[in-house]
């Protein structure tokens, strides 16, 4: 998946919408998401603020 915002280099979980610096935490963040239709806390401990 390509970043939200190419500039900042920020990418979002389409499924709960938390923004990573990392495209892997995104990517794992979406499918934690999918599968269990919760967060993670030790996933989302890697999000920035937007």
């Amino acid at each position: 998946m390509e970043p939200s915002n190419a500039k900042s280099g920020k990418y979002v979980c389409s499924e709960c919408g938390l923004t990573y610096k990392e495209d892997e935490w995104m990517k794992k963040c979406e499918a934690w998401c999918k599968k269990y239709k919760s967060c993670n806390l030790e996933i989302i401990s890697h999000a920035v603020e937007n």
